[in-house]
């Protein structure tokens, strides 16, 4: 095979030069892979504004949900002042003597009993000023609960007594 042949083949199949190099207009409007800064810039703006919604209300939700622990404490301390006052003269006024811990199950709440006497007592559940349930106390900052029950009045609502 000759050479000069192979190179009058070949050439026959190559684009001409025009088809090889596009013009600067079709350069300029040809997409390339990747993201600009303009996009990436768009999309951060956007989870920035999605996150400042989403967050305090998923905190909301977290401090409701903690809300359980006061009453779980609380329904704990009625259920051991009944036993306490079924072996006793009166209520007890230390959560200790009834076997309970000062603070809730899972600490969230400080428990006290503030009066007992041999026809009641009353009981309260504050906001642990050292606990993640700190934020709580100015919306929702005690629970109170008596041998009647809990004590409906102005904070009922936060939790969910009404």
């Amino acid at each position: 095979m000759n050479c000069l042949h192979w190179f009058d083949d070949h050439a026959r199949y190559q684009r001409p030069p025009e088809a090889r190099f596009p013009p600067l207009d079709a350069m300029s409007t040809m997409r390339t892979n990747g993201f600009t800064l303009v996009e990436l810039v768009i999309a951060l703006v956007i989870i920035g504004i999605l996150a400042a919604i989403a967050i305090p209300s998923y905190e909301s939700y977290v401090r409701k949900g903690r809300r359980v622990d006061a009453k779980n404490a609380l329904s704990a301390l009625q259920l051991a002042q009944e036993k306490y006052r079924g072996n006793n003269p009166t209520y007890s006024t230390n959560p200790t003597a009834l076997g309970l811990s000062t603070t809730s199950p899972q600490g969230y709440y400080s428990v006290t009993i503030s009066a007992a006497s041999g026809t009641g007592y009353t009981a309260n559940a504050a906001v642990n000023a050292a606990s993640a349930q700190a934020r709580d106390a100015a919306s929702c900052p005690s629970l109170s609960v008596t041998q009647a029950g809990f004590v409906v009045d102005a904070t009922a609502s936060c939790w969910g007594l009404q």
